[in-house]
């Protein structure tokens, strides 16, 4: 929690959490006088609006409830600053954490697929890989999944007069076509953004989402 408590305050929230856990209701004034010998009822509603303040409890009709504890996003400790240019003193310092929500804005949305096969070696994607994908529409020559005819696929997508072209970035493999008039039988399962193996995290290629200027979505998404 951001907001720490003092001793008392501890001490005051441990005894809720006990008598919950013990009678399964929250404790009256009677139960908060009798356990720590206050004289005056005004020393229980203190504290409850201290603990209430940091957000550990929270208002529930007349009474209280426990406000669920809040994990701190786990990240990239930053432990102080470099110089790019010329030499200088290291300078140590608690600088936060890199998260995945900062290096991926898009996190709620992002899931990811492991790849089988080697369709897309050229675009450094191998067998065994888990691809990063986003919800959102595919630009023109861009990398993205699909879902058509009941199979799934994973490639560079283009679209002209003829309708998708799907193109492998390998040369042992065909492109796929998909004529225009059977678009509707097509599904957008994600536009790629990455992707992570054994030798760590790889964020999509300027080349990956090339030509950005023309966004095609003729396919439903699911």
């Amino acid at each position: 929690m951001a907001n720490s408590l003092t001793g008392k305050q501890k001490a005051f929230l441990a005894f809720i959490k006990q008598f919950i856990a013990e009678h399964e209701t929250w404790p009256g004034y009677k139960h908060f006088v009798e356990e720590f010998g206050y004289r005056s009822p005004n020393s229980v509603t203190q504290n409850l609006r201290a603990l209430e303040r940091k957000k550990y409890i929270a208002r529930h009709g007349t009474g209280y409830r426990l406000c669920p504890v809040l994990q701190p996003e786990p990240g990239i400790p930053i432990v102080g600053t470099i110089t790019a240019g010329q030499l200088q003193e290291a300078v140590e310092a608690n600088l936060g954490t890199i998260t995945l929500t900062m290096l991926f804005p898009n996190l709620d949305r992002l899931y990811a697929l492991r790849v089988t096969g080697q369709s897309m070696k050229g675009a450094d994607i191998e067998d065994g890989d888990y691809v990063l994908l986003v919800d959102d529409d595919i630009p023109d020559g861009g990398i993205g999944a699909i879902l058509f005819n009941g199979e799934t696929s994973l490639k560079r997508i283009f679209m002209d007069a003829r309708g998708l072209r799907l193109e492998p970035a390998n040369p042992e493999f065909d492109d796929i076509r998909i004529e225009p008039d059977i678009f509707e039988e097509v599904t957008i399962l994600g536009r790629y953004i990455g992707h992570v193996n054994r030798k760590g995290v790889f964020k999509a290629s300027e080349r990956s989402r090339r030509l950005p200027a023309r966004r095609f979505s003729p396919f439903r998404h699911n």
